[in-house]
């Protein structure tokens, strides 16, 4: 049994319940009711919520809107009062929710940070130690000497920000709070996040940014319309909020159940029955909650293909055993493969080089208009490079039950050497909602073999000149 003190913040069964009336009068009936008559219906903003995070652990908290990741942060910081549960906290607390929401429009921005040092809990003198610090990050000249009133949204948020992140706080909670101001403040955002991180603050964070979730959280927490769903490493809990993105409720009910079943928890280790298993089975849920038959174990493809005597290029691949895979039965990607300038089946690909990702898709049901897609992911997760048929403005025809098509996208290999992951799916819209068919998360590995790395993600291919003066030859002229 782990001990308390190992723990910065610490939720237990939170629940945040609203009071809704349909009309205003109905509060003061409600209020004045002598038999207690309710006039009002609960809405669960948080239900039983429960989660731990560690000192100098980096956790993020993800769903879709209205799944109660702000109202969490606000009754961990106080703001809101849980109407059910507890919260215990150990440690100073600098919170980004909604930046500049303490501060008073009529003061300076000297002022405004002395009275938010104060609220923090710091002495005068050591706000003075820490004002130059905030007034370097924040940048903005000799507006701090004017009231905040006068400042534009964007000088606004960098002394709020600016504030929050150099106070040095033992829990920074951050509310969507790195995606404000240019790009070059959110680029010293992020430096300055990540060195404090690096120093052991505890930090909370909730954001939108899959990229952000997966390169800077230790460990996720995925909420859906109040409740918790799961937490795990960032890179599986994206993968099931994208489940619930693309409104694939039973796959996400029968991964979650496989993660506990195989797993003992959740947190998402390849190899652990958490990462996949809907690939494992011969089944893929159905719009109406049936099961659409026919895959084999771990192969993507039906019984009796490989006795039909089709030539396989996944036969020829390494494929992922532990991916995730899931949609609702009515296409299946039966084949994919990975084609080198040569029209060789591999997993290498050289640097420079144009490939070819190929995948082969059965249909099982009319569909008017499929999407093809294809991702390619770092081993931590975060999207790379990818595209689609439509993005690409391929014409693609409506297909009927028993179809097949084939599907192949050309292009040039700009990643650095290494190990990437890469994904498919065949989606499409259904009156008006985006449906997944068939979607393969991380089905196979990409090596790219390279004798030139440049610095970054990708080699943009600078041609370079140089011209050498040499100093005798000025003498002379």
């Amino acid at each position: 049994m782990s001990s308390t003190n190992e723990y910065a913040i610490q939720v237990q069964d939170v629940s945040k319940i609203y009071k809704l009336y349909d009309k205003p009068i109905d509060r003061l009936k409600e209020s004045l009711s002598v038999t207690h008559k309710n006039y009002h219906r609960d809405f669960f903003a948080l239900s039983d919520i429960s989660f731990d995070v560690k000192k100098g652990e980096t956790v993020g908290i993800i769903g879709t809107n209205g799944s109660g990741k702000s109202t969490i942060l606000k009754i961990i910081t106080g703001v809101l009062t849980p109407t059910t549960g507890t919260v215990k906290v150990a440690g100073v607390i600098s919170a980004l929710l909604e930046l500049g929401a303490g501060f008073n429009m009529d003061y300076t921005g000297i002022e405004n940070v002395y009275m938010n040092g104060t609220m923090m809990g710091f002495s005068k003198k050591e706000m003075d130690a820490k004002l130059q610090d905030i007034l370097d990050f924040a940048d903005i000249g000799d507006f701090v000497y004017q009231p905040v009133k006068t400042y534009s949204s964007g000088m606004f948020v960098r002394l709020a920000f600016a504030l929050a992140i150099n106070v040095e706080p033992e829990i920074l909670i951050v509310d969507e709070a790195l995606s404000v101001g240019d790009v070059f403040f959110q680029s010293k955002c992020y430096r300055r996040m990540e060195e404090i991180r690096k120093n052991g603050t505890t930090i909370l964070m909730v954001t939108h940014d899959m990229g952000s979730v997966i390169k800077y959280c230790d460990r996720v927490v995925l909420l859906n319309k109040g409740h918790f769903v799961a937490d795990g490493k960032p890179g599986k809990m994206v993968d099931l909020y994208k489940k619930i993105l693309a409104n694939q409720m039973d796959d996400l009910e029968l991964e979650l159940h496989e993660m506990n079943d195989f797993s003992g928890g959740m947190d998402g280790e390849a190899g652990n029955g958490a990462a996949g298993k809907a690939g494992a089975g011969s089944e893929a849920a159905g719009e109406d909650g049936s099961r659409a038959k026919g895959r084999e174990a771990g192969s993507g493809i039906r019984p009796g293909d490989q006795k039909s005597g089709i030539d396989r290029m996944m036969d020829k691949l390494t494929i992922n055993p532990n991916r995730t895979e899931y949609g609702n039965g009515k296409a299946e990607i039966y084949d994919l493969g990975m084609l080198d300038e040569r029209g060789n089946v591999t997993n290498l690909l050289l640097k420079g080089e144009y490939f070819t990702i190929k995948e082969r898709i059965r249909f099982h049901a009319d569909i008017q208009a499929p999407i093809f897609t294809y991702t390619i992911k770092d081993k931590k997760g975060a999207d790379l490079s990818g595209t689609n048929t439509m993005f690409e403005g391929a014409d693609v025809k409506p297909v009927h039950d028993g179809d097949e098509y084939e599907v192949c996208f050309r292009q040039k290999m700009t990643l650095q050497g290494g190990e990437y992951l890469l994904s498919m799916s065949c989606t499409g819209f259904e009156q008006g909602e985006h449906t997944v068919y068939h979607r393969l998360y991380d089905v196979a590995n990409i090596t790219v073999i390279s004798n030139k790395n440049t610095v970054g993600v990708y080699d943009m291919e600078s041609q370079v000149e140089t011209v050498l003066k040499k100093r005798n030859e000025d003498e002379k002229n």
